[in-house]
């Protein structure tokens, strides 16, 4: 370990897990973005009339869908009036319902070396038949000498630190044994968080010096985690400005550190807060170039009327949703459904 880092909290979880908790679900969480649908509910019944066009549109792009899906939604549904093919307003609901879940359906993904785990680290349940389905589920390879890491990307203010820790809880949870990575040196508070999130679930955590280098940081942890029979590291990491050339690369350096053997990087998750909208695809586009993002969590999901933005990161950039915040509870990081986040949108 290079001089510099400090590992805490090295005793494990009592019992070997923690408590079994029910997850908040889309529709009890997913109200705001709701009341953006609302209109397109009261179509129920009725027919399609000119005016629902401009309804529909108004819908889509204040859900923040985009420019680009709405128009291709809209262009699908009306070639299916024209061809006789939608004669109602439910009809056009159900069809746009089934679009939706369409766009934010992948196909089964995951290596021959590696399985697809539910984001929540769990053997059964929906949720997790969902998400290893749906190509959803977070990759872990199950490989004698290995050190899964998986890194945690974003900016400043989107709730990075906080999703590391409550990642730690699902997978410590799960009795995966975890040790964290206080990557982020820049902000003093990132590394007392992450400490507390440690504390909460008997994980180890390794720290470096305040604006020490978060690459030693990483190798000392995956070293760390070797030594004492940890499967996987969770990594923290800088949020400065996205558009900053230092942090890039610093990203990159830090990628290039932790696929060292014995670590190899399985999930590069990408942290966006819910509630800016269109400036997430910004942010998804450079995080990608720099450090190969693999999947993306979406944090503050029920603070916000703009889940659509879902919807324009699968189209548009092609990184799956794997993981949806819900709520500022330890346990309101749950993984992401489709079908039961579009019919919670429209009802």
């Amino acid at each position: 370990m290079e001089e510099g880092a400090s590992v805490e909290n090295e005793a494990p979880v009592e019992g070997g897990t923690l408590a079994e908790v029910v997850p908040p679900t889309f529709r009890e969480r997913l109200g705001r973005s709701r009341g953006v649908f609302a209109g397109l509910r009261s179509l129920r019944g009725k027919g399609v009339a000119p005016s629902t066009w401009d309804e529909l549109e108004e819908s889509l792009l204040r859900a923040d869908v985009g420019v680009a899906t709405t128009g291709m939604l809209l262009e699908e549904l009306r070639r299916r009036v024209r061809e006789k093919e939608i004669g109602s307003g439910d009809e056009l609901v159900d069809s746009l319902r089934s679009d939706l879940v369409d766009l934010l359906s992948l196909e089964q993904r995951g290596g021959a070396s590696g399985t697809e785990i539910a984001p929540g680290g769990v053997a059964t349940g929906e949720a997790v038949e969902v998400a290893v389905r749906d190509g959803r589920g977070l990759r872990f390879d199950e490989e004698e000498g290995v050190v899964n890491v998986w890194l945690f990307v974003g900016v400043n203010g989107v709730g990075k630190t906080t999703t590391v820790g409550k990642v730690a809880r699902q997978q410590s949870g799960s009795g995966r044994s975890v040790l964290l990575a206080a990557g982020d040196t820049f902000r003093a508070a990132a590394g007392e968080q992450l400490a507390t999130w440690a504390d909460r679930v008997g994980a180890e955590i390794v720290r470096g010096a305040e604006g020490g280098d978060p690459s030693a940081v990483v190798f000392d942890a995956i070293q760390r985690a070797a030594a004492r029979g940890h499967s996987l590291v969770l990594a923290d990491t800088a949020g400065r400005l996205h558009t900053k050339v230092n942090l890039v690369e610093e990203l990159k350096k830090i990628r290039r550190v932790a696929e060292r053997p014995p670590g190899r990087v399985t999930e590069v998750l990408l942290v966006l807060d819910a509630t800016t909208g269109q400036n997430g695809l910004v942010q998804a586009r450079e995080f990608t170039d720099a450090v190969a993002v693999t999947g993306v969590v979406l944090t503050k999901l029920d603070g916000t009327a703009k889940g659509g933005i879902v919807v324009a990161i699968q189209r548009e950039l092609g990184l799956p949703v794997k993981l949806v915040g819900l709520g500022e509870g330890p346990d309101d990081l749950v993984p992401f459904d489709p079908a039961g986040f579009v019919g919670a949108l429209l009802g």
